[in-house]
């Protein structure tokens, strides 16, 4: 009603209510939803912080075109639903860790494939070369646009004795974060436990479970610190690498005019610079974190790395390739990362 009383107090003119027709109806609110607890743009977890800076940034270069709501500790739906309502169009935006997909599509449970990712500078090279490039295709093919790769290493938090060597592992009940981690922890003689990150603490408060491998920053965010004696951190290198981008719905993204297209791909392409510092600077401080609260706190080193890689080889990344044809595509082209 505002907008039909404006345009013909401008006397209807073809030329005066087309830029304004444009203007509102190029408005758009969008929706972001994650799993991790929510902050501030200066203080929290550095996933909810970027999701934040994107958001402000976005609006900002938008004129106020593009307008977004932030739902974190998956307060607007379930952590494992929020993939398939990006391909449905019924979520616009998520932080989510690509591997919790994988029962969805196979070829996603690449992005926390054991010890096939070793260093921040493997992993981000991933995006220009042929393996990012192939996992695109597999992306979009199902619904999703990556707009920021996010990579983030981890370790092992555990209620008792430190997770090492593959044979610290036997007889504990772990989580490993992805249907390929836990191949490898079953042949080290673990027994697996599957749950989204966000409830790691109560299933380690409850004993439920004895240790978990996630990354450094739940590691602080969730306060696994408080029911955790030993932790195995990735400062120094880790075999467990997690991709964990900001996503969109593609049926959503192409519906936007070229111009909010663009920005959002490009304020996520700027967001990348501030999601590697962070996850390096989680990765010195959750060190810390864990040795004021009384925990045992020690690092991987190459040679122990190897010993994973070398079970990770033989197992996991075995039978991710031999699972379809595009997940032995994308083996081979992130093999030539290494």
């Amino acid at each position: 009603m505002q907008r039909r009383q404006l345009i013909q107090s401008m006397g209807g003119l073809a030329g005066v209510s087309l830029p304004f027709a444009s203007v509102f109806a190029q408005t758009t609110s969008l929706k972001i939803s994650h799993q991790f607890p929510g902050g501030t743009l200066a203080a929290g977890d550095f996933r909810d912080r970027l999701v934040r800076r994107f958001a402000a940034e976005a609006e900002k270069r938008s004129k106020g075109a593009l307008k977004f709501d932030i739902y974190p500790g998956s307060s607007l739906m379930k952590t494992n639903a929020q993939f398939s309502a990006m391909r449905k169009g019924a979520l616009d935006m998520s932080l989510f860790p690509v591997s919790y997909a994988g029962g969805e599509v196979p070829e996603l449970n690449i992005g926390l494939m054991p010890a096939l990712v070793v260093s921040y500078e493997q992993a981000y090279s991933w995006k220009t070369k042929p393996v990012g490039v192939e996992l695109n295709r597999v992306l979009q093919d199902k619904g999703i646009v990556m707009v920021s790769w996010i990579w983030q290493a981890g370790g092992v938090a555990s209620r008792g004795k430190p997770v090492v060597e593959p044979e610290d592992a036997k007889g504990m009940k772990i989580r490993g974060g992805s249907r390929e981690m836990d191949m490898i922890l079953k042949e080290a003689g673990a027994a697996v436990v599957t749950l989204p990150s966000n409830e790691i603490y109560a299933a380690m408060q409850t004993g439920a479970m004895d240790a978990a491998m996630t990354s450094s920053t739940s590691f602080i965010s969730f306060r696994l610190e408080e029911v955790a004696k030993s932790l195995t951190t990735g400062r120094t290198g880790a075999y467990w690498f997690m991709l964990e981008p900001l996503l969109m719905s593609k049926a959503i993204f192409d519906k936007l005019p070229k111009e909010q297209r663009d920005i959002i791909l490009a304020v996520g392409a700027e967001m990348e610079t501030f999601a590697l510092e962070a996850a390096k600077k989680d990765d010195v401080d959750v060190a810390s974190v864990y040795q004021k609260a009384g925990a045992k706190v020690v690092d991987l080193s190459p040679a122990t790395i190897k010993k994973w890689q070398d079970i990770a080889r033989k197992t996991a990344w075995k039978d991710f390739g031999a699972k379809n044809e595009g997940c032995a595509k994308l083996l081979v082209l992130a093999q030539q990362t290494l």
